[in-house]
């Protein structure tokens, strides 16, 4: 199984939702959060006064799934949060050891 964290633009949502929901995935949890990249935040106008904003809002959007489909949940992501524009974001990949379902007590696979 594995976990899938991606930080993606916040107007991209909608589209990485129903892509991902087009190619089966029922779940996922989603995230404000705030950060930056290499783009190391940008300068706004508020009332005539310039100032930097250091963190960028964000969303983040977690994903557990089967090892098999994580190459197309990602492939998936990237297409649908893709502007071609700097803080697209990123995909975390990385292994989950055990899932459980609280109301039941399925684990793992069943319990995705």
């Amino acid at each position: 199984m594995k976990m899938i964290s991606a930080i993606i633009k916040p107007f991209k949502l909608d589209e990485v939702r129903e892509a991902l929901a087009d190619l089966g995935i029922e779940g996922m949890t989603v995230v404000d959060v705030k950060g930056f990249g290499r783009q190391r935040g940008h300068t706004e106008l508020y009332r005539g006064a310039e100032y930097q904003v250091d963190f960028i809002p964000k969303i983040k959007i977690e994903i557990a799934t089967l090892s098999e489909n994580a190459e197309r949940v990602v492939e998936t992501v990237t297409k649908a949060a893709f502007t071609g524009k700097i803080g697209d974001g990123k995909i975390f990949v990385y292994d989950l050891d055990q899932v459980v379902r609280i109301r039941t007590g399925e684990l793992d696979e069943e319990a995705i």
